[in-house]
C-alpha cells in the first residue's frame, strides 16, 4: 500500500508538448528516473518509488501520449521522440548523471538513450525492455517494408474511428485492469486504475492513453544499428524477466551479448510487470544494484 500522499507533479516542455512528471522530493539525493512502459503512467512506480525515494532523488515522467502528458496533435509516437523526451527532461532539470530504472516501452526508450549518450547515465535496470526477437530472413526484404507500411496505415485510418473505451463505473475499469495483469493485488489494481482514468463530461471513465499510441511506427531502426546502440552503453545494466512472461530471457536468445556490461534476473512468479508482480524481491535487487560502484 501506498502510505503517504504522494509526490509533487511538474510539467516540462518538450517539442511544444506540455509532458508531466513526478518528484518524490530528497533533490539533495542521486538521481533517478523511474520510466513506465505502453499504455501506462508514472504513478505504476509509486511502491518502488516510494522505498527507493529516501535514498535517491526520484523522478518518474509519463512519456507523450501517457498519463497526464499531452498527446501529439498528429497521432505519431516514434520511440525517437520519446527519447527526445527523455534528454529534454534530464539536460532541463540538470539530472546528469543519472541512475534510470525502466519498464518494457520505457526501457526501449532507456537503452536507447543511453547508447546515444552513455556519459549521462551511471546505472541503467531494465525490465523486459528488449523487445521481440526480429525475424531476420524477412528483415530489409522490400516487399516486408510495403507490407509493414500498409499495416501500419491500415491502424491509423481504423483509430482514426476508434473512440476511447468508455466504462461506466470505476468498477468496470478495475475489472479490466485485473484482467490485463493477474498477478496484481486488489490494492495495486485499485491505485493503478485511479490513477490511469480519467472521468468524462457524461460521468463515464477512459484511460488517460491516446489510442494512436497503439500504432507502432513501421520505420523503425535496423536490428544491427539497434545492437550497435547496445554495444555503446557503458554503464553496468540490469536486465530483468518475469518467469511467467511472453518475453525471452536474453542470456539464452543471445542478445546480453551485444551488451558491454550487463547482467540478467529471472524472477520467480513474476510475468511481464515484474515490478508489480514481486515488488519486495525487485525493490531488493534495484537497491543492490544501485549500490554498485562505477
Amino acid at each position: 500500500m501506498i502510505k503517504h500522499s504522494g509526490p509533487s507533479s511538474h510539467l516540462f516542455v518538450s517539442q511544444r508538448l506540455r509532458l508531466h512528471y513526478v518528484d518524490w522530493g530528497n533533490p539533495g539525493a542521486p538521481p533517478l528516473i523511474l520510466i513506465h512502459g505502453w499504455r501506462d503512467h508514472c504513478r505504476n512506480w509509486d511502491w518502488v518509488a516510494q522505498q527507493l525515494s529516501n535514498d535517491f532523488h526520484v523522478i518518474a515522467p509519463d512519456l507523450r501520449g501517457h498519463g497526464d502528458s499531452a498527446w501529439t496533435n498528429d497521432g505519431q509516437y516514434t520511440i525517437s521522440s520519446y527519447v527526445y523526451d527523455l534528454l529534454q527532461l534530464i539536460d532541463q532539470l540538470q539530472l546528469a548523471p543519472v541512475n534510470i530504472i525502466a519498464h518494457s516501452l520505457g526501457a526501449h526508450v532507456a537503452t536507447r538513450y543511453t547508447g546515444l549518450y552513455p556519459h549521462k547515465v551511471q546505472r541503467l535496470m531494465a525490465i523486459e525492455g528488449l523487445g521481440q526477437l526480429p525475424n531476420r530472413s524477412i528483415e530489409g526484404n522490400p516487399e516486408n517494408v510495403v507490407e509493414r507500411l500498409t499495416q501500419w496505415m491500415g491502424e491509423q485510418r481504423s483509430l482514426s474511428a476508434r473512440l476511447p473505451k468508455r466504462y461506466v463505473t470505476m468498477d468496470e475499469a478495475l475489472q479490466r485492469m485485473q484482467e490485463e495483469n493477474q498477478h496484481l493485488t486488489p490494492a495495486q489494481a485499485s491505485h493503478l486504475t485511479t490513477h490511469g482514468v480519467i472521468r468524462n463530461e457524461d460521468g463515464t471513465y477512459s484511460w488517460k492513453f491516446d489510442n494512436y499510441v497503439r500504432a507502432f511506427q513501421p520505420n523503425d531502426i535496423p536490428y544491427a544499428e539497434l545492437t550497435h546502440r547496445w554495444g555503446r552503453i557503458a554503464c553496468p545494466v540490469k536486465l530483468v524477466y518475469g518467469r511467467d512472461s511472453w518475453a525471452t530471457d536474453p542470456v539464452t536468445d543471445g542478445r546480453i551479448k551485444y551488451f558491454r556490461n550487463a547482467t540478467c534476473d529471472i524472477v520467480e512468479g513474476a510475468g511481464h510487470w515484474v515490478h508489480h508482480d514481486s515488488t519486495e524481491q525487485f525493490v531488493s535487487t534495484a537497491r543492490a544494484f544501485l549500490a554498485m560502484p562505477v
